[in-house]
């Protein structure tokens, strides 16, 4: 959008004769700027410019209307001028005459709207504004009829009559085209005649008398237009070194003819200009340069340091260690096309996924954008992220690293295209998954988990395990990801978190009670992972039946009373393997046991899943008071127990 300026007149010849309610001026001015013209010829310079909107008026304003009947008076108006594109086929917007209560316009819009009006207040009866334009674009949300037309608006950018410009030749209606960025001078006269009420708008060439036909002829009472005072002047609307406006001659008469210009009077400045240029290039050309150099100097100056608040971001001592993993967030910014709504992937409890792809490397990225206010703890994180960040495993979804800026975090890691399982799950719009589909992606995901809790040098509690948190590459391989609720532990010691962090029906009974993440609160979550992606639906679902609310409630119950397929996802109408569904059940099952110790490792997770071991019906274990609130027992005072009777008896 163009930034609003000015007219700025610069007087080369002065005035011939002004009145009370006429005058007639033979001079050429140039639309560069803002002034008003004197009834003596003299210009009041207000602000220099060279583009966007400008505007001139006669400094007097005219009574318009008559004092006794309140009805609008005759007027008429001559003028010449000139349009001239400064560059072939780039011609700005055009101009036009105003008449206007006043010489500045409050709440002018932009270019598009001639300075004139704007979006709020534009068709308003209290503009009290008329203008004819000569429009040289076509705007068609204006309802333009092309880019080179003659309009009549009455408190409005949309013409309420409008026509091709050009004159009728004769009274036959023989029509003649102009072009109005020819840069050759035009004539126009706008007449209004308030007996009968007509406006009419006349163009001409200028070596062409006026023609007896008008352009335009308008049928309209401008009495409720008008108010008592009004002024008379040009508007106009131009593109920087695009197209220059020249007004040549200008004649007005209020309640009569205005005086007919003298065309040989007329000087034409575009015609002038090679001239002018050539003279004063050689006077001013130095200083000319040294304020161009300047200001080059002082708007790149201005541009750096708006670039460098724009992409600053914190940096501290201790993080030059984490170097290789932190990113810089003008890549990001840059990647993502500025954080850009077109680019989000979704949005969670902890902030927004963008995809985007790095520059220079084209590598396909997801960032993750977390609210992150709190100083204390932010060494301690970056540096779990950083451990994090060295993780490879084909089932882990690779945190390549982070970014810190002004209050947010950004965690960055590669892009799976295929999103997250739970679209896949729940969502029945997008592809379903087949069983096959699903059971591999449990034993992906399960090889991941083992990874973590067993294999790296660290112990990482992941925290979060749930379907949404499982990604799927092209070939809908699982990967676990969302590393926002990692720990790193090292081996041997009780990792313990300052506050709760998980999702309902996937929190283990004991982390709930003592907040203490361990591998075996990860294996719980696992277990509620099983069941969900088993039989189609969430842990916890408030709009099923009482008996179905709790989904492990639900399979424990069906498998107490034999009807164990009852559970498998209805989606899969019945296309499933009964011994892997059977083993995902029991395998969840025994997962999300509410008592720590009857779970599973996530090692012998993968044997079950690889039938390299078989989930047995009987268990013997050591019970305490604290899995079950009761007296401790030995394995000699405690009988062997199923699966089924393992849950009877910790109440689930």
């Amino acid at each position: 959008m163009l930034s609003k300026a000015h007219l700025l007149l610069f007087l080369l010849i002065k005035v011939v004769s002004s009145s009370d309610n006429g005058f007639t001026f033979y001079k050429s001015f140039k639309l560069v700027g803002e002034a008003e013209i004197a009834p003596d010829g003299l210009f009041k310079h207000i602000n220099e410019t060279s583009w966007g909107i400008i505007h001139t008026f006669y400094s007097l304003p005219f009574g318009f209307k008559n004092s006794l009947t309140g009805n609008a008076l005759s007027f008429s108006t001559m003028f010449v001028f000139e349009i001239v594109p400064e560059i072939q086929d780039r011609i700005g917007l055009g101009m036009g005459f105003v008449i206007a209560p006043s010489k500045e316009i409050p709440g002018a819009g932009d270019s598009q709207h001639l300075g004139l009006v704007n979006l709020t207040n534009d068709g308003q009866p209290s503009n009290h504004m008329v203008s004819i334009r000569f429009d040289t674009s076509k705007e068609k949300e204006f309802g333009d009829i092309n880019d080179n037309h003659v309009g009549i608006n009455i408190n409005s950018i949309r013409s309420i009559k409008s026509a091709p410009a050009g004159y009728f030749k004769n009274e036959n209606g023989e029509f003649k085209n102009l072009s109005l960025t020819s840069g050759e001078p035009i004539q126009a006269w706008v007449e209004y005649d308030g007996i009968v009420k007509q406006l009419n708008v006349t163009l001409s060439p200028i070596n062409i008398n006026k023609p007896n036909l008008p352009l335009l002829s308008l049928k309209i009472d401008l009495s409720p237009i008008f108010l008592d005072q009004m002024y008379v002047g040009f508007s106009s609307s131009i593109v920087v070194n695009q197209q220059s406006h020249y007004v040549l001659g200008w004649s007005f008469q209020l309640n009569g003819k205005a005086e007919e210009l003298d065309l040989s009077k007329l000087r034409s400045l575009s015609h002038e200009k090679k001239s002018i240029k050539t003279q004063i290039t050689l006077a001013i050309g130095l200083s000319l340069m040294g304020i161009i150099l300047a200001t080059t100097i002082i708007f790149i100056i201005f541009f750096w340091l708006k670039r460098k608040a724009k992409y600053s971001e914190i940096l501290e001592d201790w993080e030059v260690q984490y170097g290789p993993h932190r990113f810089q967030y003008k890549d990001l910014f840059l990647a993502t096309e500025g954080f850009k709504d077109t680019e989000l992937l979704g949005r969670g409890g902890f902030g927004e996924v963008y995809k985007g792809a790095l520059p220079m490397s084209n590598v396909q990225i997801a960032v993750k954008r977390i609210s992150h206010n709190a100083r204390q703890g932010m060494k301690e994180f970056v540096a779990e992220i950083a451990t994090i960040g060295r993780v490879r495993h084909p089932n882990l979804v690779r945190l390549l690293g982070y970014c810190r800026r002004k209050c947010e975090l950004y965690l960055i890691y590669d892009l799976m295209t295929n999103t997250s399982l739970d679209k896949f799950i729940f969502n029945e719009t997008n592809a379903m998954l087949k069983w096959n589909q699903r059971f591999k992606i449990i034993k992906d995901i399960a090889s991941g988990l083992a990874y973590l809790h067993e294999e790296w040098v660290e112990v990482i509690v992941h925290r979060d395990i749930k379907a949404s948190n499982v990604l799927l590459d092209d070939e809908l391989n699982g990967k676990l990801g969302e590393f926002g609720l990692a720990r790193c532990n090292n081996h041997g010691k009780d990792p313990q978190t300052t506050h709760l962090a998980g999702t309902l029906g996937y929190i283990a009974p004991e982390l709930a009670r003592n907040g203490k993440a361990t591998t075996s609160s990860d294996v719980f979550a696992f277990g509620a992972f099983c069941l969900e992606v088993a039989c189609g639906r969430r842990p916890v679902e408030h709009r099923a039946p009482y008996e179905e609310v709790i989904l492990v409630d639900w399979v424990l119950e069906c498998w107490r009373n034999g009807e164990i397929l009852k559970v498998a996802d209805s989606k899969l109408k019945g296309d499933f393997k009964v011994d892997e569904l059977e083993l995902i059940l029991k395998l969840g099952l025994l997962c999300s046991h509410p008592a720590a110790a009857i779970r599973p490792s996530m090692s012998q997770v993968l044997q079950y899943l690889n039938g390299h071991a078989l989930i047995p019906e009987k268990l013997d274990s050591h019970w305490t008071e604290d899995h079950f609130g009761g007296t401790s027992q030995s394995n000699d005072s405690k009988p062997s127990l199923t699966i089924t009777e393992l849950f009877i008896v910790t109440g689930r």
